[in-house]
């Protein structure tokens, strides 16, 4: 069985003024997105601001959502690493501590080889009893998975379940869902391509725009699941302009904005990312009046 179907959001991180983080503050976000119909958390992935966690932090943060959320529906924890020991100690934390499952980025920066993929993912999956999502986003780690290292990994590790695909190459899911003959659960990475990567037998996205728009994901992925495309369509096609302001510089710098935006007071980011641009504000503004959400 899936982890989960639906929309699933990589959540922010509220920080206090002086960047620690704001627990109180994300309490009532994990709140507001149950109740707003989000069918998982993402905790601690990009949209979360983990590169700038220390690994205790890392940890308190995952088991702090895990303790909120009590099992109203999954909590995913970010536990990727480009150091395989860290990988394996993250993740055995988080399975320890209750995650559902577990979103692992490929190796950034050294940027392994596929044979070196497998071996990562392998030794990982040993040690850590949760399900695994695989998360594959090149543009910003460097490293790409294989269709056929994904099928490879799916087919001989039993707890590699799924896969996030951001590579926005939609050959290469094709490929994927080939090669896996479809049993893979397939998550959209880009909130602009939902729709586009459900038609190829995805179960649903982990979206950064489910920040802002927690029940309007959720809604269109089951409207798409239950048969009603055309207006899932619709709907996928409707959020693209908020989908671009969203990512008008690196997440998730526009998406805390956002929030900010929306009186969630959920602070500052941590360097190296910096705030928003004036004319990015304006755009995202714009976009989220447009959009019916401001």
């Amino acid at each position: 069985m899936a982890i989960f179907k639906g929309a699933g959001v990589a959540l922010i991180t509220p920080m206090k003024d002086n960047y620690e983080v704001n627990y109180d503050k994300l309490d009532e976000i994990l709140e507001e997105q149950i109740a707003n119909e989000t069918d998982s958390i993402i905790i601690c992935g990009t949209t979360g601001e983990s590169a700038t966690m220390t690994e205790q932090e890392h940890l308190d943060v995952i088991k702090f959502a895990i303790e909120r959320v009590n099992h109203r529906i999954p909590v995913i924890a970010g536990t990727g690493s480009n150091c395989t020991a860290t990988a394996v100690q993250l993740s055995k934390e988080a399975a320890e501590a209750g995650a559902d499952g577990l979103l692992l980025v490929t190796p950034y920066y050294n940027k392994a080889t596929q044979n070196g993929l497998i071996a990562h993912y392998t030794t990982i999956a040993q040690e850590a009893k949760a399900p695994i999502i695989l998360y594959n986003v090149p543009s910003r780690t460097g490293c790409s998975i294989q269709p056929a290292t994904v099928a490879h990994l799916v087919k001989n590790v039993e707890n590699i379940v799924g896969i996030k695909e951001a590579s926005g190459d939609i050959g290469n899911v094709a490929q994927i869902m080939h090669l896996c003959d479809g049993n893979v659960d397939l998550y959209s990475g880009n909130d602009d391509q939902v729709v586009p990567l459900l038609s190829l037998g995805g179960i649903g996205v982990i979206s950064v725009l489910s920040n802002v728009a927690p029940t309007y994901v959720h809604d269109m992925v089951y409207k798409y699941l239950s048969g009603s495309t055309t207006e899932a369509c619709q709907m996928q096609l409707k959020a693209l302009p908020l989908c671009d302001a969203l990512f008008c510089e690196v997440n998730p710098i526009p998406v805390k904005a956002a929030m900010n935006m929306l009186g969630k007071e959920c602070g500052p980011l941590r360097a190296p990312l910096t705030e928003l641009e004036p004319q990015h504000k304006e755009q995202l503004k714009k976009a989220m009046q447009e959009f019916g959400i401001l």
